[in-house]
């Protein structure tokens, strides 16, 4: 059974969860180094968690924007729950839970290997290529009005 918790406590269970799966995907997967990984906005931000029968399988967190919005950050999935739509699920959970709070848009940097997941769900690519940790991004809008 799916399960999603949040939490903007850094030292929850729900914060600790999430870096486990953030340094498994991005640091050891994907090689961002872990000083990067690990920024000093953990402070400002929403931690969302995943647990498929209790184990923490996905996280992403957000920061509210000057504007209204969200934006969405450090979307990962471990490798062995991929292709089961546990992405999707947490994303439409965190609209959700945006536009209960009255948001109006979802901002995010989307890794241009996985632009094609977030059509699905809406977003429309915005702005010019970018690199971020060795890895090329496009920034994405989903708007929630």
């Amino acid at each position: 059974m799916n399960k999603i918790k949040y939490s903007n406590d850094t030292n929850s269970d729900i914060y600790k969860d999430s870096i486990k799966i953030r340094e498994i995907v991005f640091v050891e997967e994907q090689n961002v180094p872990k000083s990067i990984e690990i920024d000093d906005d953990k402070v400002n931000c929403t931690y969302f968690t995943l647990y498929s029968d209790e184990k923490p399988v996905a996280t992403a967190r957000f920061q509210v924007t000057s504007d209204n919005g969200i934006h969405i950050q450090r979307v990962a999935v471990l490798k062995d729950y991929r292709q089961k739509h546990l992405g999707s699920f947490l994303l439409k959970y965190i609209f959700k839970y945006a536009q209960e709070h009255n948001f109006n848009y979802v901002i995010l940097g989307a890794q241009d290997h996985a632009q094609a997941f977030y059509k699905k769900l809406g977003f429309k690519v915005i702005g010019q290529q970018y690199r971020e940790a060795g890895i090329f991004h496009h920034d994405m809008r989903l708007n929630l009005l």
